[in-house]
């Protein structure tokens, strides 16, 4: 019998968008627009005063509302629960060879990580499939030609996504078989980071499908010690810190919809981010940004001739321009190196050329027999 492939979430559901992206957008005004981005925030914000945690459906609001409240909840979370399971059928036929204590949690890790990066063979009645795995989007990783390929919802859709929406998409398969999985940043970058018995906290990156050890975040050149001390980079974020991540995607999200404006959303945004992060550097960097901008429009439609004249005599641009300086020794402070985009494709290609130099070569979720 030859060979199948199937998107293993979209054959057996509806597609998770109910009307694309750039209809959504087209049929939208500026008001509902800005209402539904408000009610995403109030969500967002409840579930971090409650301490109600719920990363997937925290992310469900985010997208939702980029698409104009098109995205169903339920092929969405119907999606999640399938690779869920699949995961699980994997575990029940597959024997991870890990003789310690937490070798149900590592079996866990290793099966999404399966899931998600090789293809799985599926019985059906009719024959044999296969799950296909999820690739990177290299003709647009970081979403400039449209933000919704950034998304969990467009991963799962599509089956291309980059480093967001595949940690993203890991932590949630994880999440609901049980056991948690833990973002971690770097520059312009977002992976994964989990613990095991054996080995201590080890590194997975879901873009390429591999383990790089620490050097290899260190490599970018971007990574200075006073990051790692102040905590911007290569820690573990918690619950709270992962929701404001959340609360930030929402902030992007707004600005591509429908621009600045007067700034206070996306400021109320990166507050309420710094509230449970207090150094995210993406919301310390969106914030700085946006008082700029703020400052320039205001010194383009004044009468003054320069900067300093504005500041000189408008109270409120002055604050703007203490705000956007603040802002930027704060980001210096805490160890920030703008890291051009260059650079860092060459540095995730790295992970491939340099393999032998940046692997952790003691993980292996390869080692494993058919029962």
């Amino acid at each position: 019998m030859s060979r199948k492939y199937l998107h293993i979430v979209v054959i057996c559901f509806a597609l998770l968008v109910r009307a694309n992206t750039s209809s959504a957008k087209a049929n939208s005004n500026d008001s509902t627009i800005r209402k539904q981005y408000q009610h995403a925030f109030d969500l967002l914000q409840a579930m971090l005063q409650l301490n109600s945690h719920d990363f997937k459906t925290a992310v469900y609001y985010v997208e939702n509302a980029f698409l104009n409240d098109t995205l169903s909840y339920e092929s969405y979370d119907h999606s999640i629960k399938t690779l869920a399971k699949l995961s699980d059928a994997y575990i029940n036929t597959n024997s991870v060879i890990y003789p310690y204590s937490d070798s149900e949690k590592v079996k866990i890790y290793a099966a999404v990580f399966k899931v998600i990066t090789d293809s799985i063979p599926i019985m059906f009645s009719d024959g044999l499939y296969h799950h296909i795995p999820y690739s990177y989007n290299f003709s647009d990783f970081d979403g400039t030609q449209d933000w919704s390929n950034t998304f969990v919802s467009t991963l799962l859709r599509a089956h291309k996504g980059n480093c967001h929406s595949m940690p993203y998409l890991y932590k949630m398969i994880v999440q609901e078989l049980g056991e948690n999985a833990y973002l971690a940043l770097a520059p312009n970058h977002i992976y994964i980071k989990l613990f095991c018995q054996k080995d201590g906290w080890y590194n997975t990156e879901l873009t390429s499908g591999q383990f790089p050890i620490d050097a290899w975040l260190m490599a970018s050149g971007y990574i200075h010690l006073s990051a790692i001390q102040s905590g911007i980079y290569m820690d573990t974020l918690g619950d709270s810190k992962a929701i404001a991540l959340c609360v930030l995607d929402l902030a992007q999200g707004y600005q591509r919809r429908v621009g600045i404006r007067d700034g206070k959303f996306i400021l109320n945004c990166c507050d309420l981010a710094l509230r449970y992060f207090p150094n995210c550097i993406p919301a310390l960097l969106l914030k700085s940004e946006t008082y700029q901008t703020l400052f320039t429009r205001d010194l383009n439609n004044s009468t003054y001739k320069n900067a300093q004249d504005l500041i000189s005599n408008n109270k409120e641009a002055a604050g703007l321009f203490n705000d956007m300086q603040t802002s930027a020794r704060t980001i210096h402070d805490l160890g920030y190196r703008r890291m051009p985009e260059k650079m860092y494709l060459d540095w995730l290609a790295s992970l491939t050329t340099e393999r032998e130099k940046y692997i952790n070569k003691n993980i292996n979720f390869t080692n494993t027999k058919q029962r």
